[in-house]
């Protein structure tokens, strides 16, 4: 398999645009309280840069820290060592689901 093919392979995976956005966030994982800050953003994802990185599979709760805290369930679903972790979001409440859309809304106008 050509290295194009592995290309267009992983872009087809991704469904939703990204954005380039940076924020930081509060990762609650356990008793533990990480730090990381944003890389992109999507509807159903985000990249998290941090030192502390979690294992493919582990799931957390985090804050993305903006003018109203957005709260959402994470799971991990890709790790770059070193750099950091790409996670898949689900927002419980609805607040927090409408902030994210505007935020999203505001990200593809600045396209």
């Amino acid at each position: 398999m050509s290295t194009v093919d592995l290309g267009s392979r992983r872009a087809d995976r991704r469904r939703a645009p990204r954005y380039a956005y940076q924020a930081h966030v509060e990762i609650e994982w356990g008793s533990a309280r990480l730090k990381a800050r944003t890389r992109d953003i999507s509807v159903g994802g985000m990249f998290l840069e941090s030192e502390d990185i979690l294992w493919v599979g582990a799931g957390f709760r985090a804050r993305l820290i903006m003018d109203r805290p957005v709260w959402m369930e994470c799971s991990v679903k890709r790790v770059e060592p070193g750099l950091g972790m790409g996670v898949t979001v689900a927002l419980a409440e609805p607040q927090s689901t409408e902030q994210y859309q505007e935020l999203l809304a505001k990200l593809a106008d600045t396209r």
